[in-house]
């Protein structure tokens, strides 16, 4: 729809696998979009795809993409709003056969247009490059662990290839999260690879927009210094873009949360490790000069992004098998909880060893609410916490053996009836590792592709 020739709106549909989709859904009926996008895929969930991927060629992309889109196509068809996604995951193709087939049973009474882009999985290039692993300096081909799989960053340029083949769907694997943002920009506003101030400015947008309700006080409500109306009905942000790449983020009305000059600086902040210098795959964006102003109720302008030349090399997620972790959770409450509580930790530590050969130093003992979360640092607990009511005990541990991992949800479930006194509300779980690694691969070693497909719903 557009706010005008010269603007396009932008709304953030999801930040992260497990978002809400009511947020989006508002957005889609209500926010006046020309594009929602879904940012869907960390390092974990992308290597988590591929695993399950390897056991069924049909799945690995994203497990709630056909719930997003379910409940918001008919409204985005209605609004002309397209959709952009990395919600492919480890499986692009298969993703988009799927959406197809949800959409062939709707009867929309329209041809639906869906572009799935290909390309980031690199990992017969990362065999043949055998590039050195950034957090150990030693080529993949060298690390003990069985490669699951490789994921490459890819950029803009993939997804503006998708956009310009008139779809209403672009689904696309690992492409880099303010990517899904800056190619509708390019696409709109015919930005070129050398308009860098631009692709700057798009870039700290789309970074701005890709933690979807991070921006609009989710991450950043603190109850007293930093109070956040209606946090049960946050409601997800949008920007209206300008082809000179200024823009305005806004919010909905109707919706919870607030959208002001602090939540933009905390999340423009948010896992950027040189301001100066931030890598993508499009741009060497430069936030060191950003400037916020509050323009209305949930309107903030932002300004001052700029970039210089792309990296040559494109950032490549790896996953490798990384073993099993195993893992009990019991609670302890009354009188000397949190002496039962480390009592119980020590038998199920003792028996782990001595029973199923399970060293200690391969496990992690934690009492839930004697300040575990900081494994021990000096004044974590504070020094007036008098006896606590309860507390819970979590044995974890990650093992090359998954029978050595269940023995430890088994050991602490046993705790029930061996002791000490009051256990009560036991979990467990096994899960296999994925390990996340990364290494760098030359940009000409990958190569996307758009596939289209066309479904009368």
């Amino acid at each position: 729809m557009g706010v005008s020739m010269e603007q396009i709106r932008l709304g953030a549909g999801a930040g992260f696998a497990g978002d809400r989709i009511d947020p989006a859904v508002e957005l889609a009926q209500h926010g006046e979009l020309d594009y929602l996008i879904f940012e869907c895929l960390g390092e974990r969930t992308v290597a988590a795809g591929q695993v399950r991927r390897r056991t069924d060629p049909g799945a690995g992309y994203d497990p709630l993409l056909l719930a997003r889109i379910d409940a918001v196509i008919e409204h985005t068809l209605a609004a002309g709003t397209t959709i952009v996604t990395n919600g492919g995951s480890a499986n692009p193709l298969a993703a988009a056969n799927a959406v197809a087939a949800l959409l062939g049973e709707k009867r929309l009474g329209r041809t639906v247009r869906i572009a799935a882009v290909t390309g980031d999985d690199v990992e017969a290039a990362i065999r043949e490059v055998d590039p050195l692993v950034w957090e150990t300096d030693a080529p993949v081909s060298a690390h003990p662990d069985e490669l699951l799989s490789a994921n490459a960053y890819i950029g803009a340029d993939a997804l503006v290839d998708a956009l310009k083949q008139d779809v209403d769907i672009v689904i696309a694997g690992r492409a880099s999260d303010p990517s899904l943002y800056l190619a509708p920009m390019i696409h709109e506003f015919g930005w070129g690879p050398c308009d860098h101030a631009l692709l700057g400015a798009g870039t700290c947008v789309g970074h701005l927009l890709e933690c979807a309700g991070q921006l609009t006080g989710g991450y950043f409500a603190d109850p007293g210094p930093k109070d956040v109306p209606g946090l049960a009905r946050l409601g997800f942000p949008f920007a209206d873009v300008s082809a000179d790449g200024t823009a305005v983020m806004g919010k909905l009305e109707r919706s919870g949360g607030l959208l002001t000059v602090q939540t933009c600086r905390e999340q423009l902040l948010y896992e950027v490790h040189e301001p100066h210098a931030y890598l993508t795959p499009d741009i060497t964006a430069d936030f060191s000069r950003v400037s916020f102003t509050q323009t209305g109720p949930d309107r903030v302008a932002v300004t001052g992004a700029s970039g210089r030349e792309r990296p040559d090399q494109l950032k490549v997620s790896l996953g490798f098998r990384g073993g099993w972790t195993g893992e009990g959770q019991i609670s302890y409450a009354g009188p000397r909880a949190e002496e039962r509580a480390r009592l119980a930790g020590d038998v199920v530590v003792e028996r782990l060893a001595h029973v199923h050969g399970v060293p200690e130093d391969r496990l992690t003992v934690e009492l839930i609410g004697t300040g575990s979360a900081f494994r021990g640092a000096p004044g974590s607990r504070g020094s007036d916490v008098g006896p606590l009511p309860e507390v819970r005990l979590r044995v974890s541990g990650v093992l090359d053996d998954r029978a050595q991992a269940d023995a430890v949800r088994w050991e602490v479930e046993s705790l029930y009836t061996n002791g000490p006194a009051g256990g009560g509300g036991a979990r467990g779980s096994v899960t296999e590792v994925v390990a996340i690694r990364a290494a760098s691969l030359p940009r000409e070693a990958v190569t996307t592709t758009v596939h289209i497909q066309e479904v009368r719903g």
